[in-house]
């Protein structure tokens, strides 16, 4: 299978996991499946991390789904290797930039997407953005079509995607 199928396929999972809710898991889920990195302890941690973290509308859950699988698979074993930190720290600010861009134009959004921050990007997809931390809000979310495969599950494919094809890169590079 060429790495432009793996990364499709693993867009794709991360899309369908988002059906379900919990973007960190469906993310690094989609990863784990796909690249063979990560394992129950990893999936688990990330449990808390949807929504903006805690759903409070913070970093998007998606995109620290795939940071997570990206240092699971490229992070470094000791603090003091700090050349492995920095490295890591570089190629995660290529997925960041490649996360921001794709989302700017795979959900046409009508304004520069300039953060990360899952509230903003949920003004962007919504025109309005949720406290999900309210049981009204959170339905007020999926009666906005929150899990329809063009908006957050598409945010999902889309930080499925960067994570893996930076991953896939560094493999073919070793």
């Amino acid at each position: 299978m060429s790495n432009d199928e793996i990364v499709a396929r693993a867009g794709q999972s991360a899309l369908e996991n988002d059906r379900v809710g919990g973007c960190s898991q469906a993310v690094l889920g989609a990863l784990q499946e796909h690249l063979g990195l990560g394992g129950a302890d990893s999936f688990k941690a990330a449990t808390v991390l949807s929504a903006g973290v805690a759903r409070r509308g913070e970093t998007c859950g998606a995109l620290i789904g795939a940071l997570m699988a990206f240092g699971i698979a490229e992070g470094r074993d000791m603090m003091a290797d700090t050349a492995a930190y920095a490295r890591a720290m570089s190629y995660a600010q290529s997925i960041v930039d490649g996360f921001m861009s794709d989302v700017q134009s795979r959900c046409s959004l009508r304004q520069p997407l300039d953060t990360t921050l899952c509230r903003d990007i949920q003004r962007q997809l919504y025109q309005r953005s949720f406290d999900l931390t309210r049981e009204d809000e959170r339905q007020a979310f999926l009666d906005a079509g929150g899990h329809d495969d063009n908006k957050c599950p598409l945010i999902c494919a889309v930080a499925a995607e960067a994570a893996a094809r930076a991953i896939l890169a560094l493999r073919r590079a070793d």
